[in-house]
């Protein structure tokens, strides 16, 4: 009797955003295309939103957990955003790869950078707001900020909408179903050459 063979390791794709530019509505649109994609729970130390359920959106975690995990370096990649702690789980994405599937990371450009640095042969991708004025009609259409908050997203977006030229792959979400057709072409593929989509 053979032994099957073991099974070829998982991509890691990982995408990154500005607040508001809609990378979580395009996962949600890719998985429902590609439902053997497997997106990794992040650990989080801010509340849950009222629609948020913990272990499929996050894992929410005390600050005193996430410091234990930290100095555990059980972290593939974290970061601090508005105040919170957020970390990807080193040991969780590790097995899913191990184990053939294709997992997809949702993190910010300083997640994506660690990525890069510890598992170089990910995909990475940029989802971009056609514009700036954009952007803050999608943050002020959410309805879950004040002023305040809105202000600061959009001065963070803008630091952040400047690292996309370290990712291999840049959509810009003006037309919705032309962004997650993008996004599922690139998945969909060997990584090769950077490109713009």
């Amino acid at each position: 009797m053979t032994e099957s063979p073991a099974p070829s390791r998982g991509r890691l794709y990982v995408i990154a955003a500005p607040s508001g530019a809609g990378k979580t509505s395009l996962v949600k649109a890719l998985r429902e295309r590609r439902p053997e994609l497997e997106v990794s729970v992040s650990y989080t130390t801010r509340k849950p939103r009222a629609t948020e359920v913990d272990g499929r959106d996050y894992s929410f975690i005390t600050p005193e957990r996430f410091r234990e995990l930290l100095a555990e370096d059980a972290f593939l990649e974290h970061a601090d955003v508005f105040d919170n702690h957020y970390g990807t789980s080193r040991e969780r994405v590790e097995r899913a790869l191990d184990a053939g599937r294709d997992v997809i990371l949702e993190i910010d450009w300083q997640g994506a950078r660690q990525v890069r640095a510890r598992m170089p042969d990910c995909t990475s991708i940029f989802i971009l707001p056609p514009s700036r004025a954009e952007l803050e009609r999608r943050l002020r259409a959410r309805r879950t900020d004040d002023d305040a908050v809105i202000a600061r997203r959009l001065r963070d977006a803008v630091e952040d909408m400047s690292h996309s030229g370290e990712f291999d792959h840049v959509v810009v979400n003006d037309d919705f179903d032309a962004a997650a057709a993008a996004l599922e072409r690139i998945v969909g593929r060997d990584a090769g050459s950077s490109r713009r989509a």
